[in-house]
């Protein structure tokens, strides 16, 4: 039910917008690139830590107190409409990625994958 993250789609992405190109129509027009794969694993931990930090101080500046584990979930989940309204479309995938070859399976994978993430930051919370 869940497909794999392509590491090297989002490395060519990375590149792509890097040399000023954020968008393509269909995702064959992103090349690859000499080690993509690495490049797309630090973009996109790197993302997950620029979206996690405004997210702790955020909160503790505007609600005076670390954030509840619950609300760190539910953020981590929401971050899913980043992948869904930008990164598919600029991928050539489309909204939702509908028009990647998993259909359906691609927005679900990335629903999945974020929950993991939110997952990742309430026990964070939680800990802290």
């Amino acid at each position: 039910m869940i497909s794999k993250i392509d590491v090297r789609m989002i490395g060519r992405m990375s590149v792509g917008w890097a040399r000023g190109r954020f968008c393509y129509s269909h995702p064959s027009e992103m090349k690859p690139v000499g080690n993509e794969k690495l490049i797309g694993y630090i973009t996109h931990y790197s993302i997950g830590v620029a979206l996690a930090i405004p997210f702790v101080l955020g909160w503790a500046y505007f609600f005076g107190g670390p954030a509840s584990p619950v609300w760190a979930l539910a953020y981590g989940v929401a971050t899913t409409v980043a992948s869904v309204f930008f990164v598919y479309p600029s991928m050539g995938f489309g909204v939702f990625g509908m028009r990647s070859p998993e259909g359906i399976r691609a927005p679900l994978s990335s629903l999945a994958n974020h929950l993991f993430f939110g997952v990742g930051m309430a026990v964070a919370v939680a800990l802290a």
